[in-house]
């Protein structure tokens, strides 16, 4: 094993616990988050496969098929991250509306 694959695999290791330990989420979010920990790690300990992976796919590398998955993966989570702020502005909007409706002062008639 190399020095890459001991780190590595530690630094994968390391994110899953933290993960885990940080994040109270579904079990199937956990499910997910394991399968792609474990994924990595086997990709780490055999690099080959991500090669033979690669050339199936039609790709020259296994590191240029890691690389376009990642831009994939990042991408998708940029949309995600977006569409939950853009949801947690809508809902604050309307909590402020409904705020400044409520404390509306109205004019005494008697007055």
């Amino acid at each position: 094993m190399t020095k890459f694959q001991v780190l590595g695999v530690a630094a994968l290791l390391f994110i899953l616990i933290s993960y885990l330990r940080k994040f109270r989420q579904p079990a199937l979010d956990k499910l997910f988050i394991g399968f792609l920990m474990a994924t990595g790690i086997f990709f780490v300990l055999y690099p080959e496969v991500t090669n033979q992976l690669a050339h199936f796919l039609g790709i020259g590398r296994g590191a240029d098929l890691i690389f376009y998955l990642a831009i994939l993966g990042f991408g998708y989570i940029i949309l995600l991250l977006y569409s939950k702020i853009k949801k947690l502005e809508d809902r604050l909007t309307q909590i402020v509306r409904k705020q400044s409706l409520e404390s509306i002062k109205l004019p005494d008639k008697n007055a």
